[in-house]
């Protein structure tokens, strides 16, 4: 049964703050909130499709003990309330196919931030699906089939946290993890109409990993809130021993910056990609949005000016990194035959770059920081669109080759990853909605270890202008697929 509007077992409608609230005061139960959120789990399943693995019984369990400890007296900052893991995390018991198809070992242990989740009392209830290693903006695949738009079933989640944000965006749960290495959790996030953030480098660790991905992929929340991420950043920002980067530890916490108005900002309006392996137009719709958003900032009392980074070759040894990171995590999948041919390709790309290319991409961070960083010697924070489109089709790339596959991915999304190369915190906030009822994001960027700064100036925005509205893939969920616009808003949570 899901819960009526105003219940607060509704999830679609509670944020992580707001459950917690009401789990410590005793209005609801954990098992109530699980139950509910399985519950709308399977009513979406078979339209929007989040998840790669449900994991109910051990959910419940949880949250039977979570009600234990809650009755106790014990608190914790999440006891008892339900969130969402990607793939390719490892949850102890459960396999890391990281969007793969094959029989992949079950994992004997949780990673780090599994690990923190379990201790802030959350309850974890599903894997979310990603596209094989998480190389594609969009969430489709040969072992799970298609993750799809909770907005408008007809087209894409976005990705590589498409399954993430899908749950999330279809009130299945408040909460959920991704990550990003490209823009993983950001370009899911601007097409589902969420705020997801990709921390600074080393700020959520990546244990059993020194790094993630040659140090370009960092884990972020996906939420449907900014106090909501904020709280997530909490929760997860402990280093491990074996953590390769561990950046300066937050000075105070991001719910307390979420709580906090910025001083007036200088805002640079950054609308020029950097350069790409293709042709790159910017949606003029897209740009509206984002446009949209500055001139929110300019009427909050920050004064905004259009100008972008300069850039430079960047993408050189980005795209080095990403390949060696794709080389490396090639070799946990045990059958290489059931990959997608272009998955295959890109992997490969790194088997002779793991060497001296690979070293050399990591010196040049140093004068590449130097440039770009440049930018913040006049400004607090860049915004830019978060993609140059709104979200593609479901199988809009459906039949490409590698090379051309790649710069459809490139044209679409050029925007985020500069930010994974730099390791510089960068947010995702919704700007607005295209034709066909599609969201589109903005994006938030500052200089190193400024995401607390990027929180308080999303919180203000969000405080201006609410983005609450969840969509709900269920409504005419029979004609949908296929077709534009059909699924609708389905509500504010309380």
């Amino acid at each position: 049964m899901i819960p009526s509007p105003g219940d607060p077992r509704d999830a679609s409608r509670l944020g992580l703050v707001e459950s917690a609230r009401h789990l410590a005061a005793g209005d609801v139960t954990s098992r109530q909130l699980v139950e509910a959120s399985l519950a709308r789990a399977s009513r979406v399943a078979g339209t929007v499709n989040p998840f790669r693995v449900l994991l109910s019984g051990e959910a419940l369990r949880a949250a039977d003990a979570a009600d234990e400890r809650l009755a106790a007296g014990e608190a914790a900052p999440l006891l008892g309330v339900p969130v969402v893991v990607k793939d390719d995390t490892d949850v102890e018991g459960q396999m890391t196919p990281f969007g793969c198809a094959g029989d992949f070992p079950v994992k004997s242990t949780d990673s780090f931030i599994v690990r923190l989740l379990r201790q802030a009392g959350a309850v974890i209830i599903a894997k979310s699906n990603t596209p094989e290693l998480g190389l594609y903006p969009w969430t489709e695949g040969l072992a799970f089939g298609v993750t799809r738009n909770p907005w408008n079933l007809s087209h894409s989640a976005g990705g590589s946290s498409g399954g993430s944000a899908a749950a999330v965006a279809s009130g299945v749960v408040a909460g959920a993890l991704g990550s990003d290495g490209a823009g993983s959790v950001r370009i899911p996030a601007s097409w589902c109409n969420l705020v997801g953030v990709k921390p600074q480098r080393g700020r959520l660790s990546t244990w059993p990993e020194s790094e993630a991905w040659t140090g370009i992929t960092s884990p972020g929340p996906l939420t449907r809130s900014v106090v909501d991420a904020a709280m997530l950043l909490d929760v997860l920002s402990v280093n491990h021993a074996d953590d390769r980067h561990r950046p300066p530890a937050p000075s105070r916490s991001f719910v307390s910056w979420a709580s906090d108005a910025p001083r007036a900002l200088r805002v640079a309006l950054a609308l020029r990609p950097p350069w790409v392996s293709a042709p790159v137009s910017l949606d003029p719709q897209v740009e509206k949005a984002v446009r949209g958003v500055a001139e929110r900032l300019a009427g909050l009392g920050h004064r905004v000016e259009e100008m972008s980074p300069r850039y430079g070759p960047m993408g050189i040894p980005f795209l080095v990194r990403a390949a060696v990171g794709g080389w490396e995590w090639l070799g946990n999948v045990p059958d290489w035959s059931q990959l997608d041919p272009r998955t295959l390709a890109s992997a490969r790309s790194g088997r002779r770059l793991a060497g001296w290319p690979l070293q050399a991409s990591r010196r040049l961070e140093v004068p590449f920081a130097a440039l770009v960083g440049r930018i913040f010697e006049r400004f607090d924070v860049v915004i830019t669109p978060v993609t140059a489109t709104g979200p593609p089709k479901v199988g809009a790339a459906d039949g490409m080759g590698h090379l051309k596959t790649q710069r459809f991915m490139a044209a679409s999304c050029p925007y985020a990853w500069p930010w994974n190369y730099l390791g510089w915190p960068a947010m995702s906030i919704p700007a607005g909605f295209v034709e066909g009822g599609l969201p589109v994001g903005a994006q938030l960027v500052g200089p190193a270890n400024t995401d607390g700064l990027l929180i308080s100036l999303a919180a203000q925005l969000e405080a201006a202008a609410p983005w609450e509205a969840v969509a709900d893939p269920t409504a005419n969920a029979a004609d949908a697929v296929g077709q534009p616009g059909l699924a609708v808003p389905f509500g504010r949570r309380g």
